[in-house]
């Protein structure tokens, strides 16, 4: 692009490099991107239905443009963005000092924001009513827990549990445990 609007210059239109450099600014100062700094990122909040990890991967990418950000203040601006929730209650406790702990706390939050949506969504995407929780409890409390036993006192053995098994074994009845 500039080199076609430098061949398209009209000859002998630049008497010196100064005014070469005048015309050059003037073109292409439009394009410039504005200088971004820290302050810009104050702008950037994580929205009420926004999950946390679209609200820290949007807030890397603005960190990107800007140069020379102060670690301490990158974190200071994204837990104030952060909306009210466990991962703002559990960082704003924490003493993170790099941007990769800060994304290594919020992992455990994300996939908790992931497994808590996976079971909403399981929850809402059933096709048979839900079940009479009245109904259950009374048939539950109608049938016993345990069959009362036959005897309360039983003959003491006179082998071990393992010569009981050996000879069971050996009658043929039950195949031997492989």
């Amino acid at each position: 692009m500039t080199i076609m609007w430098f061949d398209n210059l009209p000859p002998r239109s630049t008497a010196s490099f100064n005014d070469l450099a005048k015309k050059f600014l003037a073109r292409f100062s439009i394009q410039k991107d504005k200088a971004k700094h820290a302050p810009s990122l104050l702008g950037i909040k994580q929205g009420d239905r926004e999950s946390l990890h679209s609200y820290i991967e949007r807030f890397n990418k603005a960190c990107l443009d800007i140069q020379n950000l102060p670690i301490e203040a990158a974190i200071m601006v994204l837990i104030n963005g952060l909306r009210e929730g466990p991962f703002s209650h559990s960082i704003s406790k924490k003493h993170l000092t790099t941007l990769n702990e800060v994304q290594e706390w919020a992992e455990k939050y994300i996939n908790m924001e992931k497994n808590s949506r996976l079971g909403e969504t399981s929850k809402t995407g059933l096709s048979y009513p839900p079940r009479d929780k009245e109904k259950e409890s009374r048939k539950k409390e109608d049938q016993p827990t345990k069959k009362p036993r036959k005897y309360h006192n039983y003959t003491p053995l006179r082998v071990s549990l393992m010569d009981v098994y050996r000879e069971v074994c050996n009658t043929e009845k039950i195949p031997p445990l492989t």
